[in-house]
């Protein structure tokens, strides 16, 4: 039994690392989700092991642990603060730990593959790259490839990648070499969905040289749900040596990226109309759930609903990540209760929404986002939800 027995998954990756033939590679599956594949079944050996690190063959999480301590927290440099999606605390978490000696697997947004990848960080410099949200599924095999299980990693990720790699090193008894961080997970859509988009604005701005899927400058934190694009018709690309400069040294003005019809894309994620079967059926990690040391997110909700610079919700649901929350320096931690600091946060999965099916057709037969049929299948989708509302009341 191996990995073709899934239909789908939650495409972590973490089976190629496992693999002991390297047989198992990450690609896109026809409605753009990534998943693993077999490149030569009639190499398999059946060893299992890629089944016994996936989080998606279990109906529980890797581990049962409820949230120990919970805090607000926000990064003490006025540069990291105001460039984070939030309070900058992950950044914070991943450059402390670099200047211990860890590596830091994060997430950057690839220009030449136009996708988010994992990457493997060795100093602070390189970290800069993995700041800011990414709402699209992250490419992992390349830096999962690269992990030496005998060294010392901050990993941060979904909730389900962190699950399976949490699996993965207790298979291998190296637990302790590994501080796993990841965040409060809306779903992840199809890559499908940010292809059309990025098609879509290309004609104005040329080919796609920096994206930022938050930006709080112009509106603030509550209402940062923008789009920063920029094309090769409108800017440099963006040099991620000169963003350290910019971030941690502090020695420039932030320059707002042009803006785009971020709506569009945020209409297809937020409203539920392009995610995964993976997502909408087979989530166990909302809300108090998780098989990290750490979990991070925004902290919304009414206690912090002035503050429009940014505040992370920040949990530790073990030992370990209780201790590296604590070691942090130049942040400011203000401890509350996990309902507080969960506060806004999703308890259940996103559902799958009426017009879905038809959204998917579209986007896999490359129609136009901002054409005539979208528009007519947004419209419906609303008018269908007006109608249940009411039909609820």
């Amino acid at each position: 039994m191996n990995i073709t027995k899934f239909s789908y998954c939650f495409g972590c990756g973490v089976c190629v690392a496992t693999c002991p033939k390297n047989l198992i590679s990450i690609k896109m599956d026809p409605n753009g989700f990534y998943k693993p594949f077999l490149n030569n079944v009639d190499l398999c050996v059946n060893c299992e092991i890629c089944i016994g690190v996936c989080s998606f063959n279990s109906l529980t999480t890797a581990i049962d642990n409820e949230p120990i301590l919970s805090w607000a927290a926000w990064s003490n440099n006025d540069n990291i603060h105001r460039k984070c999606s939030s309070g900058g605390i992950g950044f914070e978490i991943g450059k402390q730990l670099i200047e211990k000696g860890y590596k830091a697997v994060g997430c950057r947004y690839n220009v030449e593959e136009q996708r988010a990848e994992h990457f493997i960080a060795t100093t602070v410099e390189e970290y800069v790259q993995s700041i800011g949200s990414k709402y699209i599924q992250s490419y992992t095999e390349e830096a999962l490839r690269q992990i030496d299980r005998k060294q010392k990693y901050l990993v941060t990720g979904t909730p389900c990648q962190i699950d399976s790699f949490r699996r993965m090193i207790r298979k291998f008894n190296c637990e302790d070499n590994f501080i796993l961080l990841d965040f409060f997970c809306h779903c992840v859509p199809s890559m499908y969905a940010w292809k059309a988009y990025i098609k879509m604005l290309e004609p104005q701005i040329g080919e796609v040289t920096y994206a930022s899927w938050r930006n709080k400058f112009e509106f603030g934190w509550h209402d940062s749900w923008l789009m920063g694009v920029d094309g090769e018709k409108t800017s440099k690309p963006v040099d991620w040596h000169d963003s350290y400069n910019l971030i941690v040294r502090g020695k420039k003005t932030f320059i707002q990226s042009r803006k785009s019809q971020g709506d569009l894309f945020y209409k297809l994620f937020l409203g539920d109309l392009c995610l995964g079967p993976q997502c909408q059926n087979d989530c166990k990690f909302k809300y108090d759930k998780s098989s990290a040391d750490i979990r991070i997110g925004d902290l919304w909700g009414q206690t912090y609903d002035k503050d429009e610079k940014g505040v992370s919700a920040l949990i530790a649901f073990t030992a370990k990540g209780e201790n590296v929350i604590k070691s942090l320096k130049n942040v400011t931690l203000i401890e509350h209760p996990f309902e507080v600091v969960a506060e806004g946060q999703m308890r259940k999965n996103a559902t799958k929404k009426e017009m879905s099916p038809v959204i998917m057709y579209l986007l896999r037969h490359n129609y136009r986002l901002d054409g005539m049929l979208f528009r007519v299948t947004f419209f419906a989708q609303r008018v269908l939800s007006k109608i249940k509302s009411l039909i609820k009341k």
